[in-house]
């Protein structure tokens, strides 16, 4: 089963912001995982090492490993990982506004053109509302369309891991658990997701593992399930006090600190 490992990942912008600080996480085969933290954490910028993009924010990593599988990813370039399996849906949707939904798609498919129209129909079976406006410009569509069009995008390319950064941000609540219903959906028929995601409520209960940053290190990290029932996530992350009382019948846990 091939693992997609972060390995004592430092990265900085420029020669005096450090934004991430040996950080290490793992997306086994197969599953969800997610990564918390506040705004400034290091959350995208993990996403930027992983999918090669740092270069592209006058970035880059320090030191640390990245891979998946056999496949050494550190500081290679974004179509690497494409090739390699490692495909971003990025934060803000990024599509191409003047282009068409089925024009989008095309795109997302250029270096994996075998089996294109078998992941288009795929596409258009988690998104019926894209295989309605197959022909409208994606600049006319709403914002949640946009994001399942940023999402197709990335299907398109094959990826046997799925990082999708924010997918829900902006979004109304409807619409937001729409989106977390798919990403089931995707996983389900195998493809593993790192997401990347500020609703950490929705978050957690879609992933299986989940990690929290903090000024870019790993502060805590475990099963989904503990780190909804620890009083440290409750309080920081998911708006809970001690006055508010359990969110469910589940015991409430502290966790202990990552310990590299």
């Amino acid at each position: 089963m091939t693992t997609l490992a972060v390995r004592d990942l430092t990265v900085a912008y420029g020669r005096s912001v450090r934004a991430l600080r040996r950080v290490s996480l793992e997306v086994p085969a197969g599953e969800i995982v997610a990564v918390l933290g506040s705004n400034g954490a290091g959350k995208t910028t993990i996403m930027r090492a992983i999918s090669g993009t740092l270069r592209f924010h006058r970035a880059a990593i320090e030191s640390g490993e990245i891979s998946y599988g056999e496949r050494r990813l550190t500081g290679a370039p974004a179509h690497r990982a494409v090739a390699a399996g490692v495909v971003q849906a990025p934060e803000g949707r990024r599509v191409f506004a003047r282009l068409t939904v089925e024009e989008n798609l095309r795109a997302g498919a250029l270096g994996a053109a075998r089996g294109a129209a078998g992941r288009r129909d795929r596409v258009f079976e988690l998104f019926p509302v894209l295989a309605e406006r197959r022909g409208q410009r994606a600049a006319l569509l709403s914002g949640g369309e946009q994001q399942m069009l940023a999402m197709g995008r990335a299907l398109m390319a094959a990826p046997k891991v799925l990082l999708l950064d924010e997918p829900t941000l902006g979004l109304a609540p409807l619409m937001a658990e729409r989106i977390a219903e798919t990403i089931r959906e995707i996983n389900r028929q195998g493809t593993s997701v790192l997401l990347v995601e500020q609703n950490a409520a929705l978050a957690l209960r879609l992933a299986g593992t989940a990690y929290v940053l903090d000024v870019g290190e790993v502060a805590l990290h475990g099963p989904a399930a503990e780190l909804a029932a620890s009083d440290e996530v409750r309080r920081r992350y998911l708006g809970v006090t001690e006055e508010a009382g359990p969110l469910d019948a589940a015991p409430r846990r502290t966790l202990a600190r990552w310990s590299a």
